[in-house]
């Protein structure tokens, strides 16, 4: 295997990464479905490590309104707000931390992914995947083509727009539906806001640096991994904003107000029916 040296950081895992694909495809015979069963692989791999992930972003989002109440209170104490957000989680059993480890460790396997499949180009070069070098899109190619960009790649080496927008499709649906939902309005505009940001970045990008279909795939593959894993956790784990609410009042001694019974509302009718019953006395 011939590794870049560009890709020295991340030698081992490139090198790992390249081992594995090259196994799956042993039994598979096609380099696309071998990259789509590795996304797989990985999702199962990290699947305890995102699970505890969830967890602790459900943790974060119960104490939110604890969190809101003592940065009004600790307004212009830095020290004593931070000593109070750490009592907090830590009586929550939360570490704010763990959220982000996950991604940490993922992100070498993401570049590794995009190393291995450079290194190994020109077996991509002649790999086909659907529509991606099929009778079609070869004799197509020529016409079909943007900015010296080929709409249908006629292999897994090269890059094609319609694997890109169906990535930016992903990753929309991804970020604005299985996200976490938002517990504040200003929260929710982030949200819809990242949900265009982020696919605009990607198409962008994807489009200037000619990324190989074959990375875009495996990235796809992994994207709908994911939201199947968010959507089965949040089915799970994630509660309500409205029981999360309950509970916080019930944690902080508030007892919700008690609804009035129609009987004991005040009314003007007692007062009419007093003087009904005065005036019948007066007749008598």
């Amino acid at each position: 295997m011939h590794v870049f040296l560009f890709a020295n950081p991340f030698v081992p895992i490139v090198t790992l990464v390249g081992s594995i694909i090259n196994a799956i495809n042993v039994p598979v015979h096609n380099l696309g479905w071998s990259l789509i069963i590795f996304a797989l692989l990985v999702r199962l791999a990290f699947w305890p490590l995102n699970t505890a992930q969830f967890k602790t972003m459900v943790g974060m989002q119960k104490i939110a309104p604890r969190l809101k109440a003592l940065q009004a209170k600790y307004k212009g104490e830095p020290q004593r707000l931070q000593q109070e957000q750490m009592a907090l989680y830590k009586h929550a059993g939360v570490n704010p931390m763990a959220g982000c480890l996950p991604l940490l460790i993922q992100m070498p396997i993401i570049i590794s992914v995009y190393y291995a499949v450079m290194n190994h180009r020109a077996a991509y070069s002649v790999a086909t995947f659907a529509w991606i070098g099929s009778a079609f899109s070869v004799t197509h190619a020529a016409a079909f083509s943007l900015a010296h960009t080929s709409i249908l790649a006629t292999n897994l080496g090269k890059p094609d727009l319609v694997l890109l927008l169906i990535y930016i499709v992903t990753m929309y649906l991804s970020v604005r539906y299985t996200s976490m939902p938002a517990t504040d309005p200003a929260q929710a505009r982030t949200q819809k806001m990242m949900a265009i940001l982020s696919p605009a970045m990607i198409a962008y990008f994807g489009f200037r640096a000619q990324w190989p279909s074959a990375m875009i795939l495996y990235w796809i593959a992994l994207n709908v991994f994911t939201m199947a894993q968010q959507v089965y956790l949040l089915k799970r784990y994630h509660q309500p904003l409205s029981v999360l609410d309950s509970e916080h009042s019930i944690t902080e001694g508030i007892a919700p107000e008690p609804e009035v019974a129609p009987s004991a509302k005040p009314s003007s009718n007692g007062s009419s029916s007093r003087r009904n019953r005065r005036r019948r006395r007066s007749r008598r």
